[in-house]
C-alpha cells in the first residue's frame, strides 16, 4: 500500500493512493498514519481489504501532501553509507555505521519549502532511503529479524549545512537539525511492495540538472544490517525513522566553487517506487 497524509500543515488527514492512482480517504477507518497504526496488523489488514473492495471514498486531487507519518518518535541517520559518497568526500569507508540523530521537528512535506538557515554558506542536498519501523525491536539477532520490524519505506531529503556540520566544532547536529531540513514522502510504501531494498535507484536534480544518480546496491551497510546494528544500541519503536545515507553527487564532494544551495533554487528527488519530491528554497 501507498499511505500518505494530505491537507494543511498540522491538519492532515490519512489517505491511500490506490493502484489506479486515485487518492482515497482513510479517515473513516484510521485516526492517522502513525506508529500505532503501523504496529496494528489487524488495522492494516482492514485498510487493505477496504481498498480491494473499492470501499474507500475518493479525495479531491491537488491537495497539499504532508509527511506520510505522524508522531515520529526519533529519526536516526547513517552517515557515509555509500561507497561512492565516501570516496567523493575523501573519507575512508567506515568499519561500523556512522550514527547521528535528527529531530522529528525537522520533518516537512515532500513539496514544502526548505529554508536556507540565516548565516548559511554551505546548504547541501542528500537524497536518502528512509526506513520506517513498525514493530518494537531491541537486540535483533539476525537480518531477518531486523527486516521483520520494517513497516515500509519513503523518500527522505537529508538537507545539511556543511559549515555548521563540519567547521563549527562539536558533533554534526548543528548542520542537520535546522528548520525544514527533512522533507519526507510523498508516500509510506509498505514493505511488502518493496521486494529488495538494495535494488532501488535514487536521483536528485538541482534546477533541472542531475546531481545524484545512485542505487541502494552501493550501500556499505545494507538496510537489514543498519536496522540490526541500531537495535544493539537503542530500542526501535513503531513510528521511528531511519535515514540510510546518500550516494555520491552532493555539493560537498564537487570541485570549487562548490554549488551549494541558495534561495530560489529548486530541488527535485526520487527513489524508484517511492515517489518524488520537489522543494523551492527560501531564506529563513
Amino acid at each position: 500500500m501507498k499511505l500518505l497524509r494530505v491537507g494543511p500543515a498540522g491538519a492532515e488527514r490519512p489517505a491511500l493512493l490506490d493502484r489506479g492512482g486515485v487518492l482515497r480517504d482513510l479517515s473513516g477507518l484510521v485516526a492517522d498514519i502513525d506508529g500505532a497504526l503501523l504496529a496494528d496488523g489487524a488495522a492494516l489488514e482492514r485498510v487493505a481489504a477496504a481498498e480491494a473492495a473499492g470501499e474507500l471514498p475518493a479525495l479531491d486531487e491537488g491537495q497539499r501532501v504532508g509527511p506520510p507519518l505522524a508522531g515520529i518518535g526519533k529519526i536516526v541517520c547513517i552517515g557515509l553509507n555509500y561507497h561512492d559518497h565516501a570516496t567523493e568526500t575523501g573519507a575512508q569507508p567506515p568499519s561500523e555505521p556512522v550514527v547521528f540523530m535528527k529531530a522529528p521537528d525537522t520533518v516537512v512535506g515532500p513539496d514544502d519549502t526548505v529554508l536556507v538557515p540565516r548565516g548559511s554558506r554551505k546548504t547541501d542536498w542528500e537524497v536518502e532511503l528512509a526506513v520506517v519501523i513498525g514493530r518494537e525491536l531491541r537486540y535483533a539477532a539476525s537480518h531477518e529479524e531486523a527486516l521483520a520490524a520494517v513497516a515500509g519505506y519513503a523518500v527522505a531529503h537529508d538537507v545539511s549545512e556543511r559549515e555548521f556540520q563540519i567547521e563549527r566544532g562539536g558533533q554534526w547536529d548543528k548542520g542537520k537539525n535546522c528548520e525544514t531540513f527533512n522533507p519526507l514522502g510523498p508516500w509510506l510504501v509498505t514493505a511488502d511492495e518493496i521486494a529488495d531494498p538494495q535494488a532501488l535507484s535514487l536521483q536528485l536534480w538541482v534546477n533541472g540538472e542531475l546531481k545524484q544518480d545512485g542505487s541502494t546496491a552501493d550501500q556499505i551497510f545494507p538496510v537489514a544490517e543498519v536496522v540490526r546494528y541500531l537495535s544493539q544500541f537503542m530500542t526501535l519503536y513503531p513510528g521511528d525513522v531511519i535515514n540510510t545515507g546518500t550516494p555520491a553527487g552532493v555539493a560537498l564532494g564537487q570541485p570549487e566553487p562548490k554549488p551549494y544551495l541558495k534561495a530560489g533554487d529548486v530541488v527535485e528527488l526520487t527513489i524508484g517506487g517511492l515517489g518524488r519530491q520537489r522543494q523551492e528554497l527560501k531564506q529563513a
